[in-house]
């Protein structure tokens, strides 16, 4: 892997595998009375956030605190950032404390590659605008996976909206670099021109859902949206709306929160077996554990290894007497 998680495109399917696999090794320390492992005792985690954030911001920091890292939480609410402070001068301070990783997420797509020229910690992207959220795709197909094995020629509908959905543009590149098959359905205002290049196909409306193996549905991007895109909530739902009508027995269903119930999604689904949202969840603390390990100590590149990386990640040091 890179110094940095920027983007899917940054990872071949080795490295999706790797990722998996480790996060897999960490979902058994999850189950343990004692949650954490010394793998990054000593180093320090940023998670800089100037978007709002719960299950993002909350998975990182348990993510980081149960690999024994020090954790520094800073929103752009209440912080120098409301005086006026530049991104690059907020990350040129933090980098003065040495952290090993940045964590960034930003209403502004490309931020966190900016981050990563202006700092020599390893830089993850949690989410930058429109552009990606690379490691939500990585916990959707952890989820997946577990859920039904080999997801080669699984088929995913991906609904809602695209256009707006940094979710999305990951999710497409990473499910198809899996052997996924990719269909991205609704509104033509809200599907992104050229978007097959990513690895889809594209559908208007819902009539071919019913071939779908996994439906992924997306919310209303509405705080990135500068005009009317659809008609109508009432309208969208009438005709993208998944509910108990069209979700059928053998499909199952994503949303990666949180959901607008009765929009994207009718809450009998959201509540249903079916749906693996609370799994989604669940995942995210062992998949960025996966994350920031496979960085800070898995061996990649202008990396110094930690003194634990040739050893088991998931040991537990003994607690003195």
């Amino acid at each position: 892997m890179r110094k940095d998680l920027i983007q899917v495109d940054d990872l071949a399917r080795q490295d999706i595998e790797r990722i998996l696999e480790r996060a897999e090794s960490f979902a058994e320390v999850s189950g343990r009375e004692i949650k954490k492992v010394p793998t990054l005792r000593g180093r320090t985690i940023v998670n800089l956030f100037y978007e709002s954030s719960t299950r993002t911001s909350s998975s990182f920091e348990l993510a980081a605190k149960r690999l024994s890292a020090d954790v520094v939480n800073v929103k752009s609410t209440g912080s120098a950032v409301d005086k006026g402070e530049s991104l690059k001068d907020t990350v040129q301070t933090l980098s003065a404390y040495d952290p090993a990783a940045i964590v960034i997420r930003s209403p502004h797509a490309g931020a966190a590659g900016l981050v990563a020229r202006w700092s020599a910690a390893a830089v993850i992207n949690a989410g930058d605008g429109k552009h990606e959220h690379p490691t939500q795709a990585l916990l959707d197909v952890y989820t997946l996976r577990r859920r039904l094995g080999a997801l080669e020629g699984v088929r995913i509908w991906i609904v809602g909206d695209v256009l707006h959905s940094r979710v999305a543009r990951s999710g497409i590149q990473a499910f198809a670099r899996m052997g996924c098959e990719v269909t991205v359905c609704g509104p033509p205002t809200l599907i992104p021109r050229g978007v097959e290049a990513l690895g889809c196909n594209v559908s208007w409306s819902l009539d071919g859902i019913g071939e779908a193996d996994v439906i992924y549905a997306l919310r209303m991007q509405n705080e990135r949206m500068t005009g009317s895109f659809v008609p109508s909530l009432r309208e969208y739902a009438a005709r993208y709306q998944i509910d108990g009508r069209r979700l059928r027995p053998n499909q199952l269903l994503m949303h990666p929160g949180p959901v607008n119930r009765g929009v994207e999604l009718a809450g009998e689904v959201v509540d249903s077996p079916q749906a693996l949202i609370v799994q989604q969840v669940e995942s995210g603390v062992v998949v960025r554990m996966a994350v920031l390990y496979e960085l800070l100590a898995g061996g990649g590149p202008a990396r110094e290894a930690s003194r634990f990386t040739q050893e088991d990640p998931t040991r537990v040091e003994p607690q003195p007497a």
